[in-house]
């Protein structure tokens, strides 16, 4: 399957002001749906597809809307302490290739879809409008269209979007995204600013270096990609002592091996993971993607260790690029001081 790429956002320190529109940032699976007559495909941010594992929205969209391409996002809720919230690990655990727990999972974690932009209705196409004729469109569509399907939350009042910042967090949502209004819809293109509560990024699993104690994984190898290249940017540790065991498990498929079967090893991250010691670590095949905390970026990489925030199924290995990052990963010191 093959659908329209999504529009982007650029990470940015506070809500900008101008001809915006706001609207919270929702924590779930970007999702391109397209609905015809032959019926319903989902398709992720990286292309993948996502159709099979959401048959309840599969059905929903079919028996609510008529043919037209959205652009939103898919999450499912828990309730916890009396109050309904966005739950990450409920909607990944969704992710399975076995049909049997996709159909019981759909019954016991149903998933939502939040709508937030319209790429086409019927044969009409909508990406070389501007936001707010989209948007417009959008709210029409969505006029009775009731739950699982929502419209998302809009405001061009500045203030109401920052209190929108420090009020949703409680709900699951992390952060805000700023729209411009007079701007057409722009595949691929990073043309939207989104304000979260925390500096993450999206990295790429490169390896991972044996704990100290000899047993278990003891930190990371993380990677971004430029210009095709994927550079390695730093480390994540500070895993339980059962954690460090599962996780040899778990990436066991992905440790790179050589013509005889044993495993490829490198050297580069030395200086930088065992200050003096062994750096030796396990080479991975670059096909899993983890979502990161980090403070700063410096000379290109985090300049500490980071903080594992979670593992990104939905995203493709090859868009964790620099251009996400928050703030400038190289600066010259003179233009500085100037």
């Amino acid at each position: 399957m093959s659908l329209v790429a999504p529009m982007l956002a650029k990470s940015v320190e506070s809500i900008p002001e101008g001809n915006l529109l706001y609207e919270p940032k929702w924590d779930g699976f970007r999702g391109i749906v397209q609905v015809t007559g032959d019926g319903v495909e989902i398709g992720s941010r990286g292309d993948k597809p996502l159709t099979r594992y959401f048959p309840e929205l599969v059905d929903a969209f079919a028996r609510l809307l008529p043919p037209c391409v959205l652009d939103g996002e898919i999450v499912v809720t828990i309730e916890w302490e009396g109050k309904r919230r966005l739950h990450w690990d409920s909607l990944t655990q969704r992710i399975h290739p076995a049909e049997s727990r996709v159909t019981k999972l759909s019954q016991e974690t149903p998933a939502s879809f939040v709508a937030f932009d319209v790429l086409s209705i019927g044969d009409r196409d909508l990406t070389g409008e501007p936001l707010a004729v989209r948007r417009a469109e959008l709210e029409k569509l969505f006029a009775d269209v009731p739950a699982p399907l929502h419209l998302t939350r809009t405001t061009r009042d500045i203030a109401v979007a920052r209190r929108w910042l420090d009020e949703f967090e409680g709900a699951g949502l992390d952060g805000v995204v700023a729209k411009p209004l007079d701007q057409p819809y722009q595949p691929g293109k990073r043309a939207m600013f989104k304000i979260k509560h925390k500096r993450t990024a999206d990295v790429v699993l490169l390896g991972y270096r044996i704990h100290k104690s000899g047993e278990g994984v003891g930190s990371l190898l993380l990677g971004l990609y430029h210009e095709g290249r994927l550079l390695p940017v730093g480390g994540v540790s500070a895993f339980s002592n059962a954690r460090r065991l599962e996780l040899i498990d778990e990436l066991a498929p992905l440790v790179e091996r050589d013509d005889d079967g044993a495993a490829v090893t490198g050297e580069k991250e030395r200086s930088r993971f065992s200050s003096g010691k062994d750096g030796s670590f396990l080479r991975l095949r670059p096909e899993r993607v983890l979502e990161v905390r980090y403070d700063q970026m410096e000379a290109g990489r985090f300049r500490h260790t980071v903080q594992f925030e979670r593992w990104r199924p939905d995203r493709e290995p090859e868009s964790c690029t620099y251009d996400q990052l928050e703030v400038p990963i190289a600066y010259d010191l003179d233009d500085v001081l100037q």
